[in-house]
């Protein structure tokens, strides 16, 4: 079993990838509570562990790559911010048919259109539907397989 922090990084992944793919190519605001929920700074005004960790991974992802901004919004977040080539390409691309049967539910309609079926086995759709299903197991594999493999040997790098 992953590290509940692991899991909820993976989450919070899902939800911004998800979020900014549904506005690309505009630029929007990605705020931490929108992904992680509500929180209350202490008496100090520190922010929760919880907080900080979704902040942290919104900066990460920008560090590796997978989105661009302008600035931070203090610790709430980042301001105009936009998937990269490489993200959106790669959340719009075709996941392995496996992984597809792993993660979507069985289609009721056997002989769908190829455009939606094409649409239904993208990386995006597969977050969409690991998010859905509530599945920290299904989140994780979904967000593993979009950003953390070569699409060319499956392998986790």
């Amino acid at each position: 079993m992953a590290d509940i922090h692991v899991e909820e990084f993976y989450k919070d992944v899902a939800i911004a990838m998800i979020q900014l793919y549904s506005a690309f190519p505009r630029r929007i605001n990605l705020f931490v509570e929108d992904i992680a929920g509500p929180d209350e700074p202490d008496e100090f005004g520190l922010h929760s562990k919880r907080h900080m960790a979704c902040f942290g991974t919104l900066l990460w992802l920008a560090e590796e790559g997978l989105l661009r901004y302008v600035d931070t919004i203090r610790q709430e977040a980042l301001d105009q911010v936009v998937l990269t080539r490489d993200a959106f390409t790669r959340l719009s691309s075709p996941a392995p048919m496996a992984l597809v049967r792993a993660l979507t539910e069985p289609m009721s309609e056997p002989e769908l259109p190829v455009s939606v079926q094409k649409d239904l086995s993208t990386y995006i759709h597969l977050l969409r539907s690991a998010f859905k299903s509530g599945s920290s197991s299904q989140i994780s594999l979904a967000v593993q397989s979009a950003f953390f493999t070569d699409s060319n040997d499956g392998r986790i790098h």
